[in-house]
């Protein structure tokens, strides 16, 4: 419907390489341009300039493809002059630089620039590296009544990359802390804001006027939630919830609700920050680097220890309830903290509580003492470090130490604990820039890991 006439006799499309199993709709119209090159249609030798792709409709508009920043970026590393793409995903793809981006809304705008009838302009970047960090979340820690143990945490959390899990009764404001998680992490930087929009590029969930995310992200899956779901899968491999995180934060509610075969799969990424699927003639890996953040009553009825309410599960019950979540993933979780009801009195006061804004500047002044430790290691976390790391950078004083000794002792803490109190205690001491790991920082650190005693 473009005005063409389609030739009528045979036609050999050829889609190389031939074992790389082809899907998707972008292919409709380079395939439209290699029939109308054939035909001494176009310019001769201009095409080849251009890496092609977009869906045709019926009446010869160009639709929108998925993955058009991923384009960009391939057609770029493969030297093309530029990229023709739907005019809907010229935003995402204009990000990438050292490469034209043209977008056409349809055929006949194609093939007019391809016989130098129609001029098109190279699309210019809508925005530019550092407005990425100015992101508006539309929440706010200072929303939240109370809970200052908890605001706590997860400042201590985001400083040091810390994994959470936070156990309190219904209605304690465990789900509205957890989404407020990302307005104190650290600003994105570009490159960061550039992988997690490839990969909601590639799933098609960025919007078509949006460049590039300039907020880092916070999935919340329910915990129906299938492997291949949570993980990424299916016939054809797309990234799952913990890649959708990636940058961000993945928020587990109701942890003992979730299949155990699908917490057990978070392992790998949780410890690689990647995640590969396999199929018969493909591997593809996905980018996971998240900050899992888990929620859970303490007991199925959800009031053990609560104040107001009086708990109806016996022991063995509670037992069965918390052996859903196995020891290799709780072992991943650095901080526990517990989230009691918020008292009457925050619950009606009108004072607001801390700005998201302020808990960030600290937590970015705590991150850079990080970054500046960790340069030239691949590191950029106190969550990250290694055994020799933690002996490098977590020196005791000798009343840290014997404090230390004391609490191990009395909670009857693991070995694997230590090391984590030390990391955490490594990131308050930061938080508080200072060089020394001192008995409060330790002090502080072992609230957050006393319920592994409590709870097993």
């Amino acid at each position: 419907n473009s005005g063409y006439p389609f030739p009528t006799r045979r036609i050999t499309i050829n889609l190389a390489p031939a074992d790389l199993k082809k899907e998707g709709s972008g292919f409709d119209l380079p395939i439209a341009l290699g029939i109308l090159s054939a035909l001494d249609l176009l310019v001769p030798g201009k095409l080849q300039d251009y890496m092609v792709v977009g869906e045709l409709s019926l009446d010869g508009r160009v639709k929108s493809v998925k993955g058009g920043l991923s384009l960009a970026l391939a057609a770029r590393g493969l030297g093309f002059k530029g990229l023709i793409l739907p005019d809907v995903n010229v935003a995402e793809a204009a990000v990438v630089e050292g490469i034209q981006v043209l977008g056409v809304s349809s055929l006949l705008t194609t093939t007019g620039f391809l016989m130098d009838r129609v001029p098109l302009t190279p699309a210019k970047p809508g925005i530019d590296r550092k407005s990425v960090c100015l992101g508006r979340y539309g929440i706010d820690f200072r929303d939240i009544k109370g809970q200052q143990y908890a605001k706590r945490a997860v400042e201590v959390a985001a400083s040091g990359g810390h994994n959470v899990l936070m156990i309190g009764p219904p209605g304690s404001g465990k789900t509205m802390i957890s989404q407020r998680i990302p307005t104190i992490m650290p600003e994105p930087v570009f490159e960061e804001a550039l992988e997690t929009t490839r990969v909601y590029s590639a799933v098609g969930l960025l919007g078509n006027h949006d460049s590039v995310m300039t907020v880092r992200p916070f999935r919340s899956p329910h915990h129906t939630v299938s492997d291949a779901g949570l993980i990424g899968g299916g016939a054809i491999p797309r990234p799952g919830e913990v890649s959708l995180a990636h940058n961000g934060v993945l928020f587990l509610d109701e942890l003992p609700e979730f299949r155990k075969n699908v917490l057990e799969v978070l392992r790998q990424p949780l410890e690689d920050g990647k995640v590969t699927i396999s199929r018969a003639q493909v591997a593809i890996t996905f980018p996971a680097r998240f900050m899992l953040v888990a929620a859970m009553n303490p007991c199925p009825c959800g009031y053990r220890g609560d104040s107001k309410h009086q708990c109806h599960c016996s022991k063995q019950i509670i037992q069965r309830y918390w052996s859903k979540i196995s020891g290799p993933l709780l072992d991943r979780i650095d901080i526990h903290v517990e989230v009691p009801s918020v008292e009457w009195r925050d619950l009606t006061g009108v004072a607001d509580g801390e700005a998201s804004e302020a808990i960030r500047e600290r937590v970015n002044r705590a991150r850079k003492v990080q970054l500046d430790r960790f340069q030239k290691t691949g590191f950029f976390s106190n969550a990250q470090m290694t055994s020799a790391l933690i002996k490098k950078y977590c020196k005791l004083e000798r009343d840290s130490m014997k404090f230390l000794e004391k609490a191990v002792e009395k909670l009857g803490l693991s070995a694997r604990a230590y090391h984590r109190i030390l990391k955490i205690a490594r990131t308050i001491a930061d938080l508080g820039q200072s060089q020394d790991i001192r008995p409060p920082h330790v002090a502080e650190a072992v609230q957050y890991r006393s319920l592994d005693r409590q709870y097993h």
